[in-house]
């Protein structure tokens, strides 16, 4: 008889999403669950994340604090947006720091 390995972590997740939905609900707050998501970040688990009986959302990456996280850890996707916003702004500013009316003294 072969067991599955079941690390904490799998087993917990819903678990302390229901704890912490019933502490809101406690206290006046509710879990969004249409603005909830769920970014599984190292690991192979893949069993669903519950809120109060329903599915949240798994997603590969999201933006938080305008950063860009994804499910690798990695920077790559954030540094290219930010240089893409960086660009945009440089060219919006290029026509006046080429314009003959501005003079250095």
């Amino acid at each position: 008889m072969q067991m599955k390995k079941t690390s904490v972590a799998e087993t917990s997740a819903s678990e302390k999403t229901t704890s912490v939905a019933a502490a809101s609900e406690a206290v006046g707050l509710n879990i969004h669950k249409g603005k909830s998501r769920v970014l599984r970040y190292n690991t192979a688990c893949t069993n669903p994340v519950t809120s109060n009986g329903d599915d949240l959302e798994d997603v590969k990456t999201f933006t938080y604090l305008s950063s860009i996280i994804d499910e690798q850890g990695g920077s790559n996707e954030d540094v290219k947006a930010r240089i893409g916003k960086a660009r945009a702004a440089y060219l919006q500013l290029k026509n006046i720091w080429n314009s003959k009316q501005l003079f250095v003294n």
